[in-house]
């Protein structure tokens, strides 16, 4: 009798040829349609699977791995893994993985664009006109903020950072300013164009600051009112990593007060709802968590995620090869999402 073989879950649908090279391997069991898994619905996938190919919506915790003996791996299909209890998986011994690299410049292009939307009110304007509120040109209409020769600073200055930081200074002729846990080495500041600043300098200095660090407990509404207090009320903040980092009632007070210029966000603290408040703004470009949100880009999250979990259930021609664990790239990988 053949030996049976490992059995895989895939919880959203995601580009047929790509998941298809896990029917090479694997009895695979995947998702046609968009689905909202519930907890128990997690648990009860991962009851029979020796692993998993998971997304940003899908939690997996020490609860829903409770009843899956079987299960070796989870294969994240994104960069951040605040989705993941890691702690809960390498207890059990479970590799999991993400998907760092391939989505760095894609996502920076969209951190930069959304600061420049914010800056210049690009979607403001664009409601305006399709309003119908155009009727004639004038000098002060919809007046922003320049980009070029401004300070830039990030706030969480790994590789989407860094790549961020790359195009403000090179392309826009920024000071760069950035906030890390630790300092970055000297060569990697030089390539950056950056400058490492405690938190509450960062803050007070940047005309736009950018948000690209990971979410925990610490983190959560880091950008809260008594940091808002201190950025200068001609400044954008864009949000690129995780809506829990910034109290959105705090943002929503500043942004109609007036003490903040504008915000770009892609991530929402209960996505996919969005704070009503945020909603009624014209001073906030909103976009629905769509920063790694190319073709090209997604093709190779999803092509990287289905070799990470072939190389952690020891399948296929490159079997010996490693996959590529949160444990190892933990410190660029948790600087942004998707």
């Amino acid at each position: 009798m053949p030996e049976a073989r490992p059995r895989v879950w895939v919880s959203q649908p995601l580009f047929g040829d790509i998941i298809a090279g896990l029917d090479e391997h694997f009895e695979v069991d995947d998702t046609r349609e968009v689905t909202a898994w519930s907890p128990a619905q997690v648990a009860r996938k991962l009851a029979d699977a020796d692993g998993a190919l998971v997304t940003l919506n899908e939690r997996v915790g020490a609860a829903e791995i409770a009843d899956a003996p079987r299960l070796r791996a989870v294969a994240n299909v994104g960069v951040g893994y605040d989705n993941l209890d890691v702690a809960a998986l390498r207890a059990r011994d479970i590799v999991a993985t993400n998907t760092p690299d391939v989505l760095t410049e894609t996502t920076a292009d969209m951190g930069f664009a959304l600061l420049m939307a914010a800056a210049r009110r690009i979607t403001e304007g664009e409601r305006w006109l399709r309003d119908g509120r155009w009727t004639q040109w004038s000098f002060d209409t919809l007046l922003g903020h320049d980009v070029h020769s401004t300070t830039l600073g990030i706030l969480g200055m790994g590789r989407i950072g860094q790549g961020i930081a790359r195009r403000g200074a090179l392309g826009f002729g920024m000071r760069v300013l950035y906030h890390n846990r630790s300092r970055l080495p000297d060569r990697i500041e030089r390539n950056s164009r950056a400058a490492w600043v405690d938190l509450d300098t960062l803050l007070r200095a940047a005309d736009h600051l950018v948000l690209v660090l990971p979410y925990s407990a610490a983190t959560r509404h880091l950008i809260d009112a008594a940091a808002l207090a201190k950025m200068k009320p001609t400044a954008t903040l864009t949000n690129i990593a995780r809506g829990g980092l910034v109290d959105e009632d705090a943002l929503a007070d500043a942004l109609s007060a007036g003490r903040l210029a504008a915000a770009a966000l892609d991530v929402f603290e209960g996505e996919p709802a969005v704070n009503p408040r945020l909603l009624a703004l014209r001073n906030v470009v909103l976009t629905p968590h769509v920063g790694s949100a190319s073709l090209a880009t997604r093709r190779a999250m999803a092509t990287l995620a289905v070799d990470n979990l072939v190389a952690a259930l020891g399948r296929g021609p490159r079997a010996g090869d490693p996959p590529t664990p949160i444990a190892a790239t933990a410190t660029g990988a948790t600087t942004a999402k998707r």
